[in-house]
């Protein structure tokens, strides 16, 4: 038996959601675990986990703050990171101009801020040694203008650009990164982002878990992006030749508050 202890994943977001369900697969994967989330739920997470036969550490702490991320890193005790699958995120309906700007702010920070600071510096360590995969949530919204969405929809748009950029950069250094893009999935997403009256809150969505498949699986091949499941392939595509106005326009029907009313 070798005495060299199992590849660790680092894995936020992973209270609930896509998040779990990519954690699952790491430890059913053979991967110990470091997961993080704002929110107590992540050590019931945890435990859950653990039944799976890995090790597994929580980390409750805030991933929108540099300190929340110097937290975690600092969870990893300079152990070798193999795996970053960096998905928290947090969403927020509704017009901009009648949004709290701190809740706008807040989405701002959790999903680039703290994201891109917690891949900076576990993708340093990653490229030092010439070894390392990365995962990014991005999403499907990136391709379009979020009418009543439109501060998460910017920030995945940034997500999924931000990922091929840092591709490229670090290619050559043994590092690989993969932008997983998602459309609607069936998690507490709309709920805490106040979209149930709406349509796309009221939608059918995917299953986190066969999207978690797809990420994980794109994620150990190395390959560049994935967009999950093939109505969200299409409509990716199709807003790839779509006038910005006419997605924008397509979107408002779908997000406008209370459009999901009878």
């Amino acid at each position: 038996m070798s005495d060299r202890p199992a590849s660790l994943a680092i894995v936020t977001g992973a209270s609930s959601g896509i998040g779990f369900e990519l954690a699952k697969r790491c430890a059913e994967n053979g991967f110990d675990l470091l997961i993080a989330a704002d929110e107590p739920e992540i050590h019931a997470a945890a435990d859950e986990l653990r039944t799976l036969g890995v090790k597994v550490e929580a980390v409750e702490a805030d991933l929108a703050s540099m300190e929340g991320v110097e937290e975690l890193y600092a969870a990893t005790r300079k152990r070798r990171v193999d795996a970053l699958l960096a998905n928290a995120g947090r969403g927020l309906g509704k017009g901009f101009l009648d949004q709290d700007f701190a809740e706008a702010r807040r989405v701002v920070d959790t999903n680039i801020t703290g994201t891109l600071y917690l891949i900076q510096k576990v993708g340093r360590d990653m490229r030092a040694r010439g070894s390392g995969r990365i995962l990014i949530t991005g999403s499907i919204a990136g391709f379009i203008p979020g009418t009543y969405q439109a501060v998460y929809n910017a920030t995945k748009a940034f997500l999924d650009s931000f990922s091929f950029a840092l591709r490229h950069e670090i290619r050559d250094h043994g590092v690989t990164v993969t932008c997983l893009m998602p459309g609607a999935t069936e998690t507490e997403f709309f709920e805490r982002a106040d979209m149930l009256d709406t349509k796309v809150g009221q939608a059918k969505k995917d299953d986190p878990a066969e999207v978690a498949r797809i990420g994980f699986e794109a994620m150990m091949r190395g390959d560049g992006d994935v967009v999950s499941g093939w109505k969200n392939k299409l409509q990716s595509a199709i807003a790839s030749v779509t006038p910005a106005a006419v997605l924008a326009e397509q979107h408002k029907r779908m997000a406008k508050p209370g459009s999901g009313e009878r």
